[in-house]
């Protein structure tokens, strides 16, 4: 969608700016005035924009040669281009000043502050773009002075503009062709009066913001209108028929509202320009008509997370140009082999979480350019078809919760697809064995692979090893058993293992804490940043479009291991999160696990462990999750920090645990029991005793001592007198 929003733009943009630039000249020299007015709008820079432009822009020197000037023939400035120019400060309107402009941009700085009216206003303008930067507040509600303003490409994009949108500049704009407003926080309903004051208006991106209300139907009119976006708003209602009547319409995106209605294929197909279709996550009921085959133009079409049901229409087909299909996330059922799927453009498919049955049709293995295949969560069932292996650029692939079998010949065919870079496939293959063969081989690109709950049975094989790529690993809630291998440190991008809930036994293997990922931000570095294909879904609310925007985790929680936890395990210091629960680890809790600084959580519940809680777990600054539980814990609890504001079940099961926030640890503190206070005055009689017994004996040599000294010095008087 991105590609055809950024085409439409820049056909607009190029074909002004080549216009402009025909009549620019490098040999004229502008105005005082015109100089004066860019000194002006240089002066409310802040003092940290670019020092390259203030080396460039120096009074007295011809302002036509000026970094980012340019000007035509008669010595009049008729651009001014500063993108990513590293800007702050405001906007000065004496940029207003300059009669002759025609092209303004100032996008991708740290621009703030308001942007003067006079720009929007002004009598030259052609195209203004102020895009990502920081401008804030409403834009004002003028009439404009010229009633046929000359702007045609208007760019607000990417800021922090609020209010309402206004209304009464639009019935100047005649000229208009391009307006994106997208990603701010405009209020109010769409203004409805665009399209009939601009006969030739051609774009219209209002995604992101807090537009609310009905879409007007008004927007009809628009009969040049190609694209319009207004995603990701708090739009309600449904489709006007009124807006059906655009015809030129190539790009219609609706996404992320609490849009309602039937989906109505008689009114969507007079859109035959249609390119894109995005009506994704809304309230839309209804079926995919069979009329959807004469949308013969049709690149894109996102149905996902709505309310519609019904089987996939067999005209499908039709819409040869198909690159996108997006249907995830509603009540489709039926067999889906009843679509012949000879869409050779097609590049990406998902159709998870619906109802469809019988076999994953054969046909979509004709689709031989598809990049991501996504039948997870519906009711597939029998073998994965050979034929897979025809989709040599298939790089992720999703068939979890379905009733998939002979997860062997998966593991086979799969191989073949030397572009798989994510794998996912849990929650099939019902109690089979994970394949032991070590003469497996393939998978060279595969960075994500998932086979949780299955449950299958066996040890972690040795194949595994192979795939030097893998970054994340998940092998939960099997019955797997036997010990973790030696070799699991061989994987030296992986970051996230969960092989919690199986039979795993043994120690904790050294092997395991010289993860490279996990012990240094350095490695990091090595970790391919593509986005993939499809977001991958870490829980049904929480989707990742980067495997480098995953937790760091180790999850080892409801095993058989035994022995202690290594304290080698402070070599992990990129580790989110840790769970080595529900073992039968023994011995005290290492110190150097404090020095995991980036843990958000730890649990340690339900093993053996004794000994204190070590004081410098309170310097893991963002643990958010904390639990020791139901071990043989004793000793204070640590304070301050995070430790303020864990609950009292962190700690239960523990009967020699004592802190604030235990309450039993509180009485015994204030009100000790009968047996420890006369343990305790036993003490204290017999340390009198002895104490005391010590300091009498101690006085009565003193005086005795004291008294021997008086006495002898006071025969020694009595002699001297007798003298």
């Amino acid at each position: 969608m991105l590609q055809h929003q950024q085409k439409f733009t820049m056909a607009f943009l190029g074909l002004v700016v080549l216009l402009l630039l025909t009549f620019a000249s490098p040999t004229s020299s502008c105005t005082e005035k015109e100089q004066s007015s860019l000194l002006d709008f240089l002066a409310q820079l802040s003092p940290g924009s670019d020092s390259s432009l203030k080396m460039s822009w120096v009074h007295g020197a011809d302002c036509c040669t000026w970094e980012g000037v340019t000007c035509r023939d008669d010595n009049m400035v008729m651009g001014v281009s500063l993108a990513s120019k590293g800007l702050t400060g405001s906007i000065s309107p004496s940029l207003g000043n300059l009669t002759g402009l025609m092209n303004l941009n100032l996008s991708h700085n740290s621009l703030h502050g308001n942007l003067p009216i006079e720009l929007v206003l002004h009598n030259s303008i052609v195209i203004l773009d102020v895009s990502f930067n920081h401008l804030a507040g409403p834009l004002k509600e003028l009439q404009p002075l010229n009633p046929n303003l000359p702007l045609q490409v208007l760019n607000i994009s990417s800021n922090f503009f609020t209010g309402q949108f206004p209304s009464t500049i639009w019935s100047a704009m005649k000229n208009l062709i391009a307006l994106n407003a997208s990603n701010n926080s405009f209020t109010g309903q769409i203004p409805a009066s665009i399209c009939i004051s601009s006969p030739s208006f051609s774009v219209l991106d209002l995604c992101y913001n807090k537009f609310c209300g009905n879409i007007p139907p008004e927007l009809g009119n628009c009969t040049t209108l190609r694209l319009l976006k207004a995603g990701h708003n708090d739009l309600s209602g449904a489709l006007p028929h009124e807006l059906f009547s655009a015809t030129s319409l190539e790009h219609l995106s609706f996404p992320n509202n609490g849009l309602q209605g039937v989906f109505d294929g008689s009114q969507v197909v007079k859109l035959n320009n249609l390119m894109v279709l995005d009506l994704g996550s809304n309230g839309i009921s209804g079926k995919i008509p069979n009329s959807i085959g004469q949308l013969r133009k049709l690149e894109e079409l996102h149905l996902d997370n709505n309310l519609m049901y019904g089987e996939m229409p067999s005209t499908l087909d039709n819409c040869s140009n198909l690159r996108y299909i997006n249907l995830r996330n509603n009540s489709f059922a039926g067999d889906l082999s009843k679509v012949n799927f000879t869409l050779l453009d097609l590049r990406i498919a998902d159709f998870s979480l619906n109802y469809f049955t019988g076999r994953i049709p054969e046909s979509i293995y004709s689709c031989s350019n598809l990049i991501a295949l996504r039948l997870a969560y519906n009711n597939f069932h029998g073998q994965l078809s050979s034929r897979i292996g025809n989709l040599r650029f298939l790089s992720f692939l999703s068939l979890t919760n379905n009733s998939l079998s002979n997860v062997i010949n998966v593991i086979q065919v799969l191989k073949s697809c030397k572009n798989l870079n994510t794998l996912i496939m849990g929650s099939n293959f019902n109690g089979e064995t994970i394949p032991q063969n070590e003469g497996i081989d393939g998978f060279e690109s595969l960075r994500v692979l998932t086979i949780d709950a299955c449950p299958l049975v066996g040890k972690i094989p040795l194949w595994l090893s192979n795939l030097t790529k893998l970054e994340m690993l998940d092998l939960s809630n099997n019955h797997l058993t036997g010990q973790i291998p030696s070799w699991i440190n061989n994987l030296q991008l992986l970051f996230y293992l969960d092989i919690s809930n199986n039979s795993l036994a043994g120690d904790i293997p050294i092997a395991l804490m010289n993860m490279p990922m996990i012990q240094s931000k350095r490695n990091a570095a090595r970790l391919d940043p593509k986005f993939l294909e499809l977001p991958v879904y870490w829980t049904p609310t929480r989707q990742y479009r980067m495997l480098n925007a995953f937790p760091i985790l180790l999850y080892l929680g409801n095993n058989r291991f035994t022995g202690s936890i290594p304290p080698e395990i402070g070599q992990l210091k990129m580790l989110n999160a840790l769970n080595f629960s529900s073992n039968n680890l023994s011995g005290e809790i290492p110190w150097q696990i404090s020095n995991l600084k980036s843990l958000q959580l730890l649990d340690l519940s339900n093993n053996q462990l004794t000994g204190e809680l070590p004081s410098a777990l309170s310097d893991l600054h963002f643990l958010s999750i904390f639990n020791v539980s139901n071990n043989e814990l004793e000793g204070p609890i640590p304070t301050g920090a995070q430790f303020d504001t864990f609950l009292n079940s962190s700690y239960g099961g523990n009967p020699n645990l004592c802190g604030f926030v235990l309450s039993h640890c509180i009485s015994a503190s204030r009100h000790e029991t009968s047996t420890s206070r006369e343990h305790r005055l036993h003490l204290a009689v017999i340390f009198g005793l002895v104490f005391g017994g010590l300091a009498a004996l101690a006085l009565l040599a003193c005086f005795l001592i004291a008294k021997l000294v008086y006495d002898d010095h006071t025969e020694n008087l009595v002699l001297l007198q007798r003298r």
